[in-house]
């Protein structure tokens, strides 16, 4: 029973693992979300515009919201 346990415990983390290295890498700003609106949209251009521009648009939100707060911060 106990054989059992492991051995499916190992085959979980196995799958698990090579889903974890097939699984695309989530869009950046600036060359990452052109890369990847020519990734998602290879053959229209307004579409990779407007892809672009939304993924620059939260990125930039992003930002904003997880800015650093410092003790001597130049204003």
């Amino acid at each position: 029973m106990l054989k059992k346990v492991f051995l499916a415990a190992a085959a979980s983390l196995i799958l698990a693992g090579a889903t974890m290295t097939m699984a695309p890498a989530p869009a950046q700003a600036g060359s990452g979300c052109h890369k990847a609106a020519k990734a998602e949209y290879p053959d229209d251009r307004k579409a990779r515009k407007a892809y672009r521009k939304d993924c620059k648009a939260h990125h930039k939100a992003y930002k904003k919201a997880h800015k650093k707060h410092h003790l001597f911060r130049r204003k």
